[in-house]
Parts: C-alpha cells; structure tokens; sequence
C-alpha cells in the first residue's frame, strides 16, 4: 500500500445539509492534485442525521474514513483525536459547513512545499454576522500582542500541517483556537494565506457567546504553558518577592515607630498586613520551587530529539 501524502480532516457537529456537498467538492479537488488521500471527518456527537449521511459517504468513497464521539466534546477533541488518526505526511483541517473552499487546499500544500510547517488562512473577506467578527478580531489582536505572532485570522479553521506539528501538539478546552501560538512555541515555522470564504449555506454557527469567556480562559492558559510552563519560579516567585518585600518594609516600618516613637504595634492593623504579606510571599516562593523540582525531573526524562529539526552525523556527533 502506497504511503498516504495527504489527510484531510474535518469536525462536524450537525451538518447533515453540508456534508455530502462537501464531500462531492472535496473529490473534485483531490481527483485533480492526484495524491493519495483520506479524508477523516469527526463526528462530534451529533444528534440529527449526519452521521447516517457520512455511512452512505463511506460506502461510496474508501477514501473517507469517520470517527463518531459519544457526545458533543468540543472542535479542540474532535481535532485532536482525528490527528491521533491521520497518516498523511501533510494535514489539512476544514469546516463543515460549506463556509471553506476546498479548492484553496492546492495554495496551501505549494506553501507546505516552500517550507513552512504551518500555514494559516485568513478568511478575506469574512462572510460572518459581525456578532461573529468583532469578538473574533478582538481576540486575535489580544492572541497576537501576548503571543507575539503576527497573524490576522488565528482562529481560522482551514490551515495545512506538516505531520510533524500535529505530532507535537495535543489539545483539549478551547485550545484549537491557539494551535499557530502552540505551533510558535514549540520552534515550527508558521505563515499565512489569504483564502476565500464563503457565506453559510446551512443550519447555524454552533457557537454562542459563551465561547468568548472560554476563550479568554484559554489565552491565559496557553501563554501560562508557553511562558512559564519549563520556569515556574518566574510566574510564582516575581509576586512571591514583590509580596516579602513590602511586608518586611511595612515590619521594619512599624519596629521604628515602636523603638524610636514608642508607638503601641497592638493598635496597628499594619501589623496583620505586614505578617499576611510575608506569609503569602513565603507561599509563593515555595510553589514556585515546588514547579522547579517537578519541571527538573521531567526535563531529565525528556525526549529532546523532538526539539530537534536536523542532524548531521549520528548521535556520537560522528559524521
């Protein structure tokens, strides 16, 4: 059997109007680059007919395969599980719902071939409600200033992998949101593709607004991992410092007012502060070693030639 060069994976959560169109486009496109494909769609726990319809897909096209999930898990699960699956050496990742156009997947393979591991696209113009446009631009120039990325349309869903990336990158939450800030921080070279986007056909946007508070939860977390996950003590030991010394401050204060103006420390609420603060540094610090320790052993464990993206010569540096 031929090695597959190209997976194409799509999540899909009550598209049973989408699917089959999608799929009819989807042959068209991959008929003319003339690769060996599969394309893997993710049911994530829909409760209408689209996972009868992607049987009837299957059973016409060998080329398509389907994972069911026993409910609705979310994009970042749906993702993530596909990517467990899929063989291609490269990744696309679509919507369902009609809104990508799968004749932009031969741009995004030619810049896959220029070398770049990771290729976003950034859907121009985007034909959404502007309920959906205004928090998702939000978001991306908050994502992009904290992460330091220089992108316009992060959150877009159609993007090409190298399957290098997928193999480096695990998600779960919201985290799909993030993958190019992942993709950033683990060194692989990212850029971007302006691709067209059209209007949604079928059925409505699964999501609502409670995906914007979700979401922010998401970024802290992400640029918690991406910042400080290997040196904890710089997240928990800055405020731990800053904490020990305005209490020792507030202390030394207060012992000169005792000694030098015989001031009773009994009637000073500062007293308290000056203990809590102290105590609360204290705190901060040891949890912050605490991090070092954990981070020190699982560094020594570590597979570093994942970090690696070429050597020359074998391990003993002999070439």
């Amino acid at each position: 059997m031929s090695e597959i060069e190209l997976s194409i994976v799509i999540p899909v959560y009550c598209e049973e109007r989408n699917i089959e169109e999608l799929h009819e486009k989807l042959i068209k496109v991959l008929s003319f680059l003339k690769k060996k494909h599969e394309i893997i769609f993710v049911d994530d726990g829909s409760i209408d007919k689209t996972f009868e319809k992607l049987i009837k897909i299957h059973n016409k096209d060998s080329s398509v395969n389907i994972i069911k999930l026993r409910r609705n898990f979310g994009k970042s699960i749906a993702l993530n599980t596909a990517f467990k699956y899929a063989r291609g050496n490269i990744v696309i990742t679509m919507d369902g719902d009609l809104q990508d156009d799968p004749k932009e997947i031969q741009r995004f393979i030619k810049k896959i071939e220029e070398g770049y591991d990771l290729i976003v696209g950034w859907r121009y113009p985007r034909n959404d409600p502007i309920t959906k446009k205004i928090p998702s631009k939000f978001f991306n120039k908050l994502t992009c200033m904290l992460m330091s990325i220089n992108l316009h349309d992060i959150n877009c869903g159609f993007k090409a992998y190298k399957k290098v990336v997928i193999d480096n990158i695990s998600l779960y939450g919201e985290m799909h949101r993030y993958i190019p800030a992942l993709a950033v921080w683990h060194g692989f070279k990212i850029t971007e593709i302006k691709v067209k986007h059209h209007p949604r056909k079928y059925e409505k946007s699964k999501y609502g607004f409670s995906r914007l508070l979700k979401g922010f939860l998401d970024l802290i977390t992400v640029k918690f991992l991406t910042g400080y996950v290997a040196r904890p003590m710089h997240v928990f030991g800055i405020p731990g410092i800053i904490s020990l010394l305005i209490g020792f401050f507030i202390g030394l204060y207060l012992v000169i007012l005792k000694y030098w103006k015989g001031v009773l420390l009994i009637e000073r609420p500062l007293l308290l502060l000056s203990v809590l603060l102290i105590l609360l540094g204290l705190q901060f610090i040891s949890i912050g070693l605490l991090g070092e320790m954990i981070t020190f052993r699982e560094v020594k464990g570590e597979n570093v030639e994942r970090y690696i993206e070429k050597m020359v010569g074998d391990k003993n540096g002999r070439s």
